[in-house]
């Protein structure tokens, strides 16, 4: 009694969830290729510069990769412009990005891959009310590309960690969600694939829903969610 049933908006995480993505295996190499692309002088010891953490984040916070490699070339005494370094790094994590120069090594190309059935679980969202991509990410924009090399269409709200400055499970970022999509936390019902960052949404009121194995069963629990 009271808990409302309709209409039941949902937010969902991107990466793991709806795809997959292919990574540089190696981030310090794929960072440091695209900094010497942007001429940017890249330190001998970049690999421990780029593993050491030089700015203290309180719980909860996301720190943009790039303030963080920003602070790692600091460190190093090298002076770098931060829009430079910011599009140097965007190109690692994206080499379709247009600020890519040049040809990606074939080791650190990254791809797309939509999950079997994430299609029928965007419908059945979309067929319950708003849906939102609830995504932590340090890159800036990256989410926003890859749900357009995904085609996955229109959402009602992207909300990212680096956009809005929380990461998942800090409640903050479900709160924000939730404001974007017109409805309160306890109208929520999120779906994603690590209980320890998206089951996040439960401190809020909302119902978390695990993407651990076939989309399609998960399409039917969401179908059900809230009834």
């Amino acid at each position: 009694m009271g808990t409302p049933t309709e209409p039941v908006s949902s937010s969902l995480d991107l990466f793991g969830t709806l795809v997959r993505v292919d990574r540089p295996p190696e981030p310090a190499r794929a960072v440091a290729r695209e900094l010497r692309r942007h001429g940017v002088t890249v330190p001998g010891d970049w690999a421990t510069a780029y593993a050491t953490p030089h700015v203290e984040v309180p719980a909860g916070e996301e720190l943009p990769l790039p303030t963080h490699v920003l602070a790692a070339l600091e460190s190093r005494g090298v002076d770098a412009d931060d829009r430079t370094v910011r599009r140097a790094v965007c190109a690692a994590f994206d080499p379709t990005s247009p600020d890519t120069s040049a040809e990606p090594a074939p080791e650190d190309r990254s791809g797309v891959e939509t999950r079997a059935g994430a299609e029928g679980l965007l419908s059945a969202a979309r067929a319950r009310g708003p849906v939102a991509v609830c995504s932590n990410c340090s890159v800036p924009g990256l989410v926003e590309r890859t749900l357009e090399a995904a085609d996955l269409g229109p959402f009602d709200a992207v909300v990212t960690s680096v956009g809005c400055g929380r990461r998942k499970p800090a409640a903050e970022i479900f709160e924000i969600t939730a404001a974007r999509l017109g409805v309160e936390p306890t109208e929520l019902v999120h779906v994603g694939d690590d209980p320890r960052t998206d089951g996040g949404i439960e401190s809020v009121g909302g119902r978390f829903l695990h993407a651990d194995g076939d989309l399609g069963t998960v399409t039917d629990r969401l179908t059900t969610a809230g009834r």
